[in-house]
């Protein structure tokens, strides 16, 4: 079955308050998806953002961004009083402005637990016993606020630091009220989402999400299970994770993530990946696993090394994690981020386990028809996309590419001008034989670099990139709609 979908992130909708909420305008995009005849609305992970406001750096696996919390809805629901001037006005209306949104919706949703956290009491106690993973998360979210948001590996209280009970315990009581307040706003953040997946489940949209592979340093999984990663006796990193030199930088590059212990966790069963698993597929109807490549071999790089150059080559866990998850998790769709360095461990992985791979238009233009990103060379089960978050848009790509791989793009999609690109590479990429073809919203409306949400290897700028109100116009719709059925792509 051939279908089509839009990379969204919620942060880029434009919501009141500065930032993208799972609030109207989540429905109304939603909305407009159906109306389109999409059925996929792909998103960034949703946890809580880390260095950069990178959401491939959150302090949790399991955690939800209370950024994305619609302040309105709760107001909806007699939860939050607040007046309409008192939620934040960004300067610009196309970019997020993190550091006053966040400011301005935290106090907002202390007041919210103000107002309504005990009203709330009975339905957040049992939040709490169907989530075990909140109570970690909230209490290691209040001993970094307690320490000045210090990485967890230098808290100056070596006793929690360390997980000690009587520690634990000590911190439990202290900081009690705080970490009831972080576990209020993940309550309201999943009572959110669920209501946005069920309208979106109703209406025909399957939710498709994206997990990276590894977790950050500092985060509430690293300090509750530090035995599963690669850390020394003070729970410091001894090799980290990253890529190799490549054409594009001669150092490689130094992600700085902690790396798995794979052998202990396939003693344990996998549990710690069971659960994780277990946990994107409530959130999502489909997932993708950003670095799939890992599982084959993955790169690995001693801590504190100034770059990349230096790493080595590890056998990851194969076949035994896949067999486990496909039996412990059955009920999700899994897409395998499978680009950069694919030898054939990494493909017979991906052959095993039959999963989709990634194909990117955008990268199949700059040698010949041997590429394997070349649209000729597609094949039914891949998800295709123009680009991605971390590629510049359509347009962008044009306006920047050599005039001979702008040509070859045109001679083959159908285009002469750059300003013609965005809308020929949609058109070609519905048109492929991949049974999943993605666009990501910014290059359906035309955008050009500015409006790109990632660039990688660099600390500041990204994420920023936010939808203006009244882009989602009935002709919009209707182009969209009239291309997904040339291209047999809506199957409602």
């Amino acid at each position: 079955m051939r279908t089509s979908g839009i990379l969204m992130h919620i942060s880029s909708l434009p919501s009141p308050g500065g930032i993208g909420t799972l609030g109207n305008e989540a429905f109304a995009f939603a909305d407009f998806l159906r109306a389109s005849g999409l059925s996929i609305w792909q998103v960034l992970p949703i946890g809580p953002t880390g260095y950069g406001e990178s959401p491939y750096q959150s302090s949790s696996v399991f955690a939800g961004n209370p950024l994305l919390i619609s302040l309105p809805k709760l107001r909806e629901e007699g939860l939050l009083e607040f007046r309409d001037e008192e939620l934040y006005q960004p300067p610009e209306e196309d970019r997020v402005d993190y550091d006053n949104v966040r400011k301005n919706k935290t106090e907002l949703l202390r007041r919210c637990f103000a107002q309504s956290g005990e009203k709330l009491r009975p339905q957040i106690d049992s939040f709490r016993k169907d989530n075990p993973w909140v109570d970690d998360f909230a209490l290691f979210t209040a001993v970094k606020a307690k320490f000045n948001q210090t990485m967890w590996t230098r808290w100056p209280d070596p006793d929690i630091k360390f997980r000690r009970p009587e520690a634990l315990a000590r911190y439990r009581e202290e900081l009690k009220e705080e970490i009831s307040f972080h576990v209020f706003c993940q309550y309201l953040f999943r009572k959110q989402w669920f209501a946005l997946k069920a309208y979106c489940n109703d209406h025909g949209i399957s939710l498709f999400g994206d997990m990276p592979i590894y977790v950050a340093e500092d985060s509430a999984d690293t300090w509750t299970h530090p035995e599963i990663f690669q850390l020394d006796k003070n729970r410091i990193p001894k090799r980290v994770a990253g890529v190799p030199p490549d054409y594009f930088s001669e150092d490689g590059q130094l992600w700085g993530n902690p790396l798995y212990r794979w052998t202990y966790l396939r003693f344990r069963g996998f549990d710690w990946w069971v659960d994780r698993m277990k946990g994107m597929a409530a959130l999502y109807d489909m997932v993708r696993i950003d670095h799939f490549i890992g599982f084959a071999n993955y790169y690995s790089v001693a801590y504190g090394a100034p770059n990349a150059r230096n790493g080595k080559w590890v056998i990851g866990p194969g076949k035994a994690l896949f067999k486990k998850l496909q039996a412990e998790v059955p009920n999700i769709r899994i897409i395998a981020e499978d680009l950069g360095c694919v030898n054939k461990r990494v493909r017979r992985l991906l052959d095993w386990c039959g999963y989709p791979g990634m194909k990117i238009l955008t990268f199949g233009f700059d040698s010949d028809e041997s590429n394997s990103h070349f649209i000729g060379n597609y094949k039914e089960n891949s998800v295709a996309y123009t680009g991605t978050h971390d590629n510049d848009t359509a347009l962008g790509w044009a306006q920047k590419a050599d005039p001979k791989v702008l040509a070859f793009a045109g001679k083959v999609c159908g285009f002469t001008k750059a300003e013609e690109a965005p809308e020929a590479l949609v058109k070609a990429l519905f048109a492929c034989p991949c049974e999943i073809a993605v666009v990501p919203m910014q290059d359906l409306l035309g955008l050009d670099g500015s409006a790109r949400m990632n660039y990688p290897g660099s600390p500041g700028g990204n994420w920023l990139w936010r939808m203006k109100d009244g882009a989602l116009t009935a002709d919009l719709s209707m182009r969209v709609f009239k291309l997904n059925k040339e291209t047999k792509r809506d199957n409602r």
